[in-house]
């Protein structure tokens, strides 16, 4: 072995230690960035010598493999599904049967049923060589190169482990990663996850894994097979396969009897709203191995294992009418008109049906009685419909075929769920969508404006797109009134008095200081979120750069990806968009990156840092001061969080959740200290 070999080998080495102490331990032992050193230290090498690459390397955590069709492959063991109940007396009968078969006592194992994507991982002589969805239990795509990015799965194995293993489990999306996603999709006006189930699924299927390793997914193991494996009962198993690289379940109990199970699950049903990520239920399996085989299975499940489902509160009511709302990247939403129900203590009137394919996979028609839930998530979802109340006449729900609207053809992209409509700068709802973005407090921050004044100007003929907010005068706004509706349809007038007009004035010439990074993200240029506007702006310096940079240019930009830059570039290619970034620079807003947008030092480079308190300088400006010297700010606390920036009344539970992880609290002159500002 030559000495690249044996520095390849050394920094493998030291970065699978240390990713064993965070995902399978929470004990980190160095900062983010020390270990993000090591990692990129052992990329470069790969880069210049790929014949060392191996497949267990570290660096597949990175992703990048792009997948155009994901292949099948058949299940070494079928991948049955559990029996499902919501009874407490349906697991006194499974209790009683399983007594019957076994004539002796059982003791039981309960776990999480996580709620996510079902995987099962082989390892051949330690190595994880391939990854498969459940599919139809005999069949799953093939999806190994974006599981490898998933940190919490080892890509190899330690000790004594068997030449074959196939280890099963959850891929789940944690309530943190789903907020930040949706977060994110909002922001560059695509439709949000409608939980963290469909998220992880849709993350899982994604053709770049450079992008799955974005996602934040978790692996939550469940079970183990194959031939001559050690221990003769299954929570003992898990733990042999701890001991080989995997993390043990967070919550598994071994328990005598159905007292103990209907106890685990009732501490469980309410505890479950604290855990960091999502699970429908409780699974309960015959611990010991043989008698699981004298137990058996049914060509679809094992009878030695029930999972118990928690009771999400549902309801049934009518479908009054659908709505079809556009946004402000013209994505077309259904949004259902309900007759009024309560549901966990709030009444629910309206609910997304999320797209055209939601609509047609559940057969909605109309007049239908739709099911309704508001389970562990806060915003009500349809979850199905009541066919016991359909009328036999009903016709089913048409999805439109033009924008309700501005009348233009709708479009689907390849790939896409998402319908849409591309008249982007003639559509009203999409005109004021960008005018309002243009306005927000990320953007322009013209805070003296807002969604109901701006659709008084746009009612008005006087804006129609952001320049013309540039040549409004006080003559054009003193005495303009509107009556609007709220969402409740409380009836309110808006009037444009002297005071309320001269403050949108001033507002208006306030924001000609707003920085040249958000300036960009305020054009609302499609999938440029907030913080890849910020990239963009440093790497190219101001707006012409921008506008004719190539696309081999454009994606050289960390996280800019191909449909990003085809994004930048169509953009820029319109002649009307082109004249309006003019009539923004001649109204002197900021078109270049001034020194408060360049690079202080990389001194926080590669550290996430959340700010929480009330400091003697604005937060905005230790949020800047953050990006500036190379760190990223973060909303909130996770394992992947390397400081917290406390000021005075930092949040109790900020503070108690960051003491329980580990993770450091530094006050604002330990902050400065660290930028070099003392």
């Amino acid at each position: 072995m030559n000495d690249i070999q044996q520095e390849i080998a050394r920094l493998s080495e030291e970065i699978n230690r240390h990713n064993y102490y965070y995902y399978m331990l929470d004990d980190p032992k160095i900062s983010d960035y020390d270990f993000d050193q090591l990692l990129q230290r052992l990329i470069d090498l790969e880069r210049q010598y790929p014949e060392y690459v191996q497949p267990d390397s570290p660096t597949q955590r990175v992703g990048g493999t792009i997948t155009k069709q994901f292949e099948s492959a058949a299940h070494i063991y079928p991948m049955l599904s559990l029996g499902n109940t919501y009874s407490e007396g349906d697991l006194t009968e499974f209790d009683t049967r399983v007594h019957d078969l076994l004539n002796g006592s059982v003791e039981y194992v309960c776990e999480l049923k996580y709620d996510g994507v079902a995987i099962s991982l082989i390892y051949e002589h330690g190595i994880l060589t391939r990854a498969v969805t459940r599919g139809d239990g005999s069949r799953g795509d093939v999806v190994t190169a974006n599981v490898k990015t998933i940190g919490s799965v080892p890509l190899s194995l330690a000790g004594d482990y068997p030449d074959l293993l196939e280890a099963r489990g959850e891929i789940i999306m944690p309530y943190d990663s789903f907020n930040a996603l949706n977060a994110e999709r909002e922001e560059i006006g695509e439709q949000p996850f409608a939980n963290p189930r469909n998220a992880a699924s849709g993350s899982l299927k994604l053709q770049n894994s450079a992008e799955v390793a974005k996602r934040g997914l978790s692996f939550k193991l469940y079970y183990a097979l194959g031939e001559n494996l050690p221990e003769d009962n299954h929570y003992a198993r898990l733990r042999k396969l701890h001991e080989w690289g995997f993390r043990f379940p967070d919550v598994m109990e071994k328990v005598d009897g159905l007292p103990g199970v209907l106890g685990f699950i009732r501490t469980w049903n309410e505890q479950r709203k604290q855990l960091p990520y999502p699970i429908d239920g409780i699974v309960i399996k015959v611990n010991d191995f043989a008698q699981q085989q004298q137990v058996g299975a049914t060509a679809k499940s094992p009878r030695w294992a029930i999972a118990y489902k928690f009771k999400a509160e549902r309801v049934s009511t009518p479908l009054l009418s659908v709505d079809f709302q556009v946004g402000r990247t013209g994505i077309i939403t259904p949004v259902a008109n309900l007759k009024p129900v309560s549901l966990a203590g709030t009444v629910v009137k309206r609910a997304t049906l999320n797209n055209r394919d939601f609509i047609a996979d559940m057969d909605i028609r109309e007049g239908d009685f739709l099911f309704v839930e508001k389970g562990g998530e806060i915003i009500p979802k349809i979850v199905g419909v009541d066919m016991e109340k359909r009328a036999p006449e009903a016709n089913p729900v048409r999805f439109v075929d033009v924008c309700p609207l501005c009348g233009t053809t709708l479009v689907q992209n390849e790939g896409e769920a998402g319908v849409f409509c591309p008249n982007e700068l003639h559509c009203a709802p999409q005109i004021r969508g960008r005018l309002e973005h243009f306005i927000s407090r990320k953007a322009m921050n013209i805070d003296s404006l807002g969604e109901g004044k701006i659709e008084v100007l746009y009612a008005q003929g006087l804006v129609r797109n952001a320049a013309d907010l540039y040549d409004l005068t006080f003559d054009k706004l003193f005495g303009l009134e509107k009556v609007i509706e709220d969402e409740n349809g409380k009836s309110k007038t808006l009037s444009f008095k002297e005071k309320t007009t001269q403050n949108i004035l001033n507002g208006i010439e306030q924001s000609k200081n707003v920085p040249f990074e958000r300036v960009l993200y305020a054009l609302g240029v499609r999938f440029v979120g907030e913080v890849t506007a910020k990239k963009l702006a440093r790497r190219f310096k101001n707006i012409d750069a921008i506008a004719s940079a190539t696309q081999e240019e454009l994606v050289e930009v960390e996280d800019v990806g191909e449909r990003v830059a085809e994004s930048v570039i169509q953009y820029f290619n319109n002649t009307e968009n082109l004249e309006m970034v003019m009539r923004l620079r001649t109204a002197g807003l900021q078109m270049e990156a001034g020194e408060e947008s360049q690079a202080a030092s990389d001194k926080l480079a590669g550290m996430n840092i959340i700010v929480s308190g009330v400091f003697s300088v604005p937060r905005d400006e230790l949020k800047r001061l953050i990006e500036q010297n190379g760190g990223k700010n973060v909303s909130s606390i996770s394992k992947n969080t390397t400081y917290v920036l406390a000021g005075d009344k930092m949040g109790p539970e900020k503070r108690k959740k960051a003491e329980s992880l580990g993770i450091p609290i530094i006050s604002e002159e330990e902050f400065f200290r660290m930028i070099g500002n003392l």
